[in-house]
């Protein structure tokens, strides 16, 4: 049996941080080797998730712990204000980053590829690690060949920072790749409520709903000639993206580059 994937989570004491300790150590696959976080420092990585305590613990200086730890994949899942020094310095180091925080530049992403290739490695940034979300992502591409009149209506918790998702964003985009821009709706159609249409991409609409209550789902609405077809894909809890997420960690370091978006992942 080969060694396993030595690994550090950024952020391990979020949400989604704390998922990923979990599914790490539960991975004979994987071995969790640093757990980077601001708060909760001296922390027991596992103690913190409801495991028995592993030696892990928090710490609040990421380049140091990257250097002691000689991880070989970093998990991110921190803001989108820290994640791109995060995702710099784990390639300064050549350790392979795989991104769940969104809000990057295609000009970062540019910037972070060249970084990545002048090292050697391969690296992700995910707007969504959900398998059946990037399913829905790619069977709406598909739609969109055939129904080119379409809007996105996204919604999640109102404690979301940035509108559109980033799941929406990289849904607009796998459509516009199989849609010319065709600007919808009637050409005399007035707003008679700011932003009351959605945000406009290559001629359609993103809807963004935050709502405390919701977590996160995203519907595809596309319309045609006397029909109407929806592509929906609903997520309930954060342990649904882990799947994702370990498969990222075990495919990234067969990788070499930046790749934007999970789909690249799932054939």
């Amino acid at each position: 049996m080969s060694e396993p994937i030595r690994v550090a989570v950024a952020g391990a004491a979020g949400r989604m941080g704390k998922e990923v300790v979990k599914m790490v150590l539960q991975d004979p696959e994987l071995q969790l080797v640093a757990a980077v976080n601001l708060k909760d420092v001296g922390l027991d990585a596992a103690a913190m998730v409801g495991l028995p305590p592993c030696g892990v613990t928090l710490s609040d200086d990421l380049e140091l712990t990257l250097l002691e730890s000689k991880p070989q994949v970093m998990v991110d899942f921190t803001t989108p204000q820290s994640a791109y020094a995060n995702t710099e310095t784990a390639i300064k180091h050549g350790v392979s980053p795989v991104v769940g925080t969104t809000g990057f530049t295609p000009e970062q992403i540019e910037q972070l590829d060249k970084l990545c290739h002048s090292r050697g490695i391969g690296g992700l940034i995910a707007p969504n690690f959900s398998i059946g979300a990037i399913l829905m992502m790619k069977f709406a591409a598909q739609a969109a060949k055939y129904f080119p009149h379409l809007e996105i209506i996204e919604y999640h918790g109102d404690q979301k920072l940035d509108a559109p998702s980033g799941t929406a964003v990289k849904t607009a985009e796998l459509i516009a790749k199989n849609r010319q821009e065709l600007r919808q709706g009637n050409p005399n159609e007035e707003e008679t409520i700011e932003g009351a249409r959605g945000g406009y991409y290559n001629g359609f609409r993103i809807h963004s709903v935050r709502l405390p209550g919701v977590f996160a789902q995203q519907e595809v609405i596309f319309g045609g000639f006397g029909q109407t077809l929806k592509i929906r894909h609903d997520s309930y809890e954060r342990a649904g993206y882990m799947p994702g997420v370990n498969l990222a960690i075990k495919k990234v370091l067969g990788y070499e580059g930046m790749i934007y978006g999970f789909d690249h992942f799932v054939d």
